[in-house]
Formats: C-alpha cells, structure tokens, sequence
C-alpha cells in the first residue's frame, strides 16, 4: 500500500523521520563526549539537539499516523505498525523527561538526564527496527503491491509468503 501522506509523490513521514532520529541520536552522541569530557558547551548542545530532535518527532508522529490508519484490519502491518508508533511515542516521552531534567541548567544537567537520553536512544533502535520491517520487509508506504502479511525478516522465510491474518 501506497503512502497516503506524500510530498512530490515520496512518504511525507519516511523523508521526516530522519530529522527527529538524527537529532536525538547526535543529542546522545554529545551526552557521552559531556560525560567524558566534563565540558559544558558539549551538554548545552545536546539540549538543544533534544530540543529539536522533539519538534521534528512531533511532526513526524501524524504523518506517520495517517499511514497507519490506510493500513487493513487483521493484517500483520498494522500490528507492526502500532507497536512502532507506540515504541517512538515511548521515545519522545522519554526523550522528553531527558530534556525536562536539563532545563534548569542545561550546561551542567544530572546524570540522569543522560541516562534518560541513552533509553531513548535504545528504544529509537527498536521503533527504527520496526519501520524497516513496515518499509522494507512488509512494503507499507511504498507499493500497492506491499505483502501486508509477509513473514518477519528474522525468520528467513520470503516476503512473498503470508503469516495468516492478524488482529
């Protein structure tokens, strides 16, 4: 099944995804280097990465949405699709309490600020894992000719194959 959100016939939410998740990703990246380094530019610039990385997930999130509503009833990409949706709502809530910890004083945040970047950063590599198969495996916002139920890409069997209906 095609897109139903496109932008110059491409999926509006795949072209918008790579924002939030390249944003909340070089947060981390700068979290580790103020850990490591102690310098304070190095944690005001993971705050404002966070800052951003949330808007842009905001504004991924009902593009995304409006894809899985088209998705069919009882079919295996939309039980797939509700748990990627769920596991990025996860993200920016966690991503969320990350930046809210640092408001007060973003140069030198809690450790636990960091701690809550680093969870968001491993649910984002679930919730990432989870629009590959959507994409890549099962063909949702790509083709009409998508195998809404195809097996999981772990199982080694073809995507040509069904796994029977879901509900």
């Amino acid at each position: 099944m095609e897109s139903k959100a496109k932008v110059l016939g491409h999926s509006a939410h795949q072209m918008m995804i790579v924002f939030p998740l390249g944003l909340l990703a070089t947060g981390v990246v700068f979290d580790v280097i103020h850990l490591a380094r102690h310098n304070a530019t190095m944690a005001l610039v993971a705050y404002w990465m966070i800052a951003a990385g949330l808007v842009g997930g905001l504004i991924a999130a009902p593009l995304g949405l409006i894809d899985w509503l088209a998705i069919p009833r009882g079919t295996r990409a939309k039980a797939i699709g509700a748990a990627h949706g769920l596991t990025n709502l996860a993200v920016v809530v966690v991503f969320l309490v990350s930046w809210l910890l640092r408001r007060g004083s973003p140069d030198t945040p809690p450790t636990t600020a960091s701690l809550f970047s680093f969870a968001g950063a491993a649910l984002a590599l679930v919730g990432g894992w989870l629009g590959g198969e959507l994409v890549g495996r099962l063909g949702v916002g790509v083709s009409d000719g998508a195998h809404l139920n195809s097996p999981n890409s772990l199982s080694g069997r073809p995507a040509s194959e069904s796994v029977g209906a879901r509900t």
